[in-house]
């Protein structure tokens, strides 16, 4: 059963409830309490497409996002997001509980999945091999991973970039993509046929609307990649595209300081982030249109397919 299945009603319901709703997300079930019927309308058109869990599964993340009991629920009404019956973040303007709960599973994920290596990066697939996309924050990746998702590529990730220890593949955690302020019109105008959540302004990242990933990413949710390349974008207005091979020193480096836990693995942490550039061909990309970086970046696979 997917989230869609649910009425609105019966999600409501199930949401307010004692047990709350549990879907799943590809590495982690989450279990959601709340009664606020508006913030769970966008979450059943956001997550439409992921598997249900059963209340007796066993959850990850107990999150509830709900109003605070002060006169704050009616006059300049703030939503909280509480984790393990914890309260983290200052409250939210009610009309902002979207991507309150989108930073608030962030900030569960960072934190308690220390069972991988968590790169902050986006994560595409194309032909079984995993493009890893590691980027700080105004380089482009979501855009580009948004519009590659659009495309033809299996979309696995926006933020983490999840590494199982085991074997080194990436585990797929394909929620849906915040796309930030000019970068929300840049998506509608290039895919029209995409799926956007509403858009959030004066948020503490500017106006937000979520984007919601591809039917066939969510039914592969559980289907791990081998990664093949690493890939640091970085978006440039009027540029050409520039893909440009460094070094595996480099890579590491950049790889290391785009990562959320690598200290807390230590050496293991060390040697996962190296085996990973060994395994992989690494480059920078310089890029501003989205139709030439993608037909650069198709041409690219198709060219190591071959060899």
């Amino acid at each position: 059963m997917k989230v869609s299945d649910y009425s609105l009603d019966k999600l409501v319901d199930q949401a307010g409830s004692y047990d709350g709703f549990c879907f799943d997300i590809g590495s982690f079930v989450v279990n959601i309490k709340s009664r606020e019927q508006r913030f769970l309308e966008i979450l059943q058109t956001l997550y439409q497409y992921f598997p249900v869990a059963a209340s007796d599964s066993f959850i990850d993340f107990h999150v509830r996002v709900s109003r605070p009991s002060n006169y704050r629920q009616w006059i300049k009404r703030q939503v909280l997001f509480e984790i393990d019956g914890r309260m983290l973040f200052e409250p939210f303007p009610l009309d902002h509980a979207t991507p309150l709960f989108e930073w608030g599973l962030n900030w569960c994920i960072a934190t308690r999945a220390h069972q991988y290596l968590m790169l902050h990066s986006a994560v595409v697939e194309k032909h079984g091999k995993a493009l890893i996309l590691p980027a700080f924050p105004g380089s482009g990746k979501s855009t580009l991973s948004a519009a590659l998702a659009q495309k033809g590529w299996r979309f696995l990730s926006d933020e983490f970039g999840l590494i199982r220890p085991s074997d080194g593949r990436i585990v797929p955690i394909p929620r849906p993509t915040p796309l930030k302020n000019e970068s929300i019109k840049v998506v509608r105008d290039f895919a029209p046929e995409a799926v956007l959540g509403p858009s959030f302004p004066k948020t503490r990242k500017g106006t937000i609307a979520h984007l919601r990933a591809p039917e066939e990413s969510v039914q592969r949710l559980k289907d791990l990649a081998i990664p093949a390349w690493i890939i640091f974008p970085q978006y440039k207005a009027g540029s050409e595209v520039e893909l440009t091979g460094v070094g595996k020193p480099y890579a590491l480096f950049k790889l290391a300081t785009n990562a959320f836990n690598y200290e807390v693995h230590g050496t293991v942490g060390f040697k996962m982030v190296r085996d990973l550039v060994k395994s992989c061909d690494c480059y920078n990309l310089m890029y501003s249109n989205l139709d030439d970086v993608i037909a650069r970046l198709d041409d690219f696979v198709l060219v190591s397919d071959e060899t």
